[in-house]
C-alpha cells in the first residue's frame, strides 16, 4: 500500500527511485486519467484512477497494476507522451500514484509544462536509449540515481546522460518551479506591493 501523497517543496537536485516502464507511442492525456474524473474537487484521489481504463483492459496485466511495480517513482515512457487535452489533472494523477520523475523519447508540450508546475521534471533521450532502458526494466528491476545537475541518470548497470531543458534544469535547482513556495518565502515583498497600490488607499 502506498504512502500518504507528500508534494514535493522547493529546490530539487536529485531523484532516486526504482523505473517503471510504459510502452507506447502518442499516450494521451484521456489514457493517462480519463475525462469522468475531471468532476473531482481536488486531485487527491486521483492516484488511484491513473490509466483507469487501460488497467480495466489489461485486468491487471498493467505495468501500473503488478506487484513488483507498486513502489515505483520513475516512468519511462516513449515518444508525445501527455499529448491530446491539455489537462492538468494527468500529472498530477501521475505524482499522486507516485511518480517523481518521467524519462521518455518527448513529451507533448502542455503536458511537459504542467509537471514541472507540480515539481516533476521530465527528461529526453534518444529513441534506442529508451527501447533499451524499457528492455533491460521488464527483465528486471531497475533503480536509478538522477543527478539534475550533471544531467545524468545510473544505475548498477546503466549509466547515461539525460537532456532537460537548461531553463526547466535551472528552475529545480533553484527551486523556482515551486511558485507557491516561492511567493510565500517572498511574503514580504508582496505585502509591500500590497500597499503600494494606489487603489488600495483609503482617505
Amino acid at each position: 500500500m502506498k504512502s500518504e501523497f507528500t508534494p514535493p517543496i522547493g529546490k530539487i537536485s536529485q531523484i532516486t527511485g526504482k523505473c517503471i516502464s510504459l510502452i507506447g507511442n502518442d499516450i494521451d492525456t484521456d489514457r493517462i486519467i480519463p475525462a469522468r474524473f475531471l468532476k473531482c474537487v481536488n486531485f487527491d484521489l486521483l492516484g488511484k484512477s491513473v490509466f483507469e481504463d487501460d488497467r480495466k483492459t489489461l485486468k491487471g496485466r498493467h505495468p501500473f497494476d503488478l506487484e513488483e511495480n507498486q513502489d515505483s517513482s520513475i516512468l519511462i515512457v516513449n515518444s508525445n507522451f501527455g499529448c491530446g487535452s491539455s489537462r492538468e489533472h494527468a500529472p498530477q494523477a501521475l505524482i499522486r500514484w507516485g511518480i517523481r520523475a518521467i524519462i521518455g523519447e518527448s513529451f507533448a508540450e502542455i503536458f511537459y509544462s504542467n509537471c514541472i508546475a507540480i515539481g516533476i521534471p521530465c527528461f529526453t533521450l534518444p529513441k534506442k536509449s529508451i527501447q533499451n532502458i524499457q528492455k533491460y526494466n521488464i527483465s528486471k528491476s531497475l533503480l536509478l540515481e538522477i543527478d539534475l545537475k550533471n544531467s545524468s541518470a545510473k544505475s548498477i548497470d546503466l549509466n547515461f546522460n539525460l537532456e532537460i531543458k537548461e531553463s526547466t534544469k535551472n528552475m529545480f535547482l533553484s527551486g523556482e518551479w515551486d511558485a507557491t513556495g516561492t511567493l510565500l518565502e517572498k511574503s514580504s515583498l508582496v505585502e509591500r506591493k500590497f500597499k503600494e497600490l494606489p487603489y488600495l488607499k483609503f482617505s
